[in-house]
């Protein structure tokens, strides 16, 4: 079953994130990401894997933002890669689901 928690503040959002989508990995997952809207567009990171690996992943990015969600998934279709991982931008790179 799939996890998802966003958040809206002004505290330092990555930790933030990371923490509620290791909070949510009781759930099951096969992978990981986040989205957070930054001012000069929005910053995506998805893994497969486990919210360690995003962790890894996006250790050294300085992410800036006030609004950001993060998405375990369990695949019900789908292989469980970087690609499949959530959650997704569409076309254009402005909207994250």
């Amino acid at each position: 079953m799939c996890g998802i928690i966003g958040y809206y503040g002004t505290r330092e959002i990555k930790s933030i994130l990371l923490n509620g989508l290791k909070r949510l990995e009781y759930r099951g997952y096969d992978s990981t990401g986040i989205s957070v809207m930054e001012s000069s567009g929005i910053f995506t990171q998805k893994k497969a894997g486990n919210v360690s690996e995003l962790a890894k992943s996006i250790k050294s990015s300085n992410i800036q933002g006030k609004i950001g969600m993060g998405h375990t998934r369990w695949a019900t279709h789908g292989e469980s890669t970087d690609l499949n991982a959530h959650p997704h931008l569409d076309q254009t790179g402005k909207i994250s689901l």
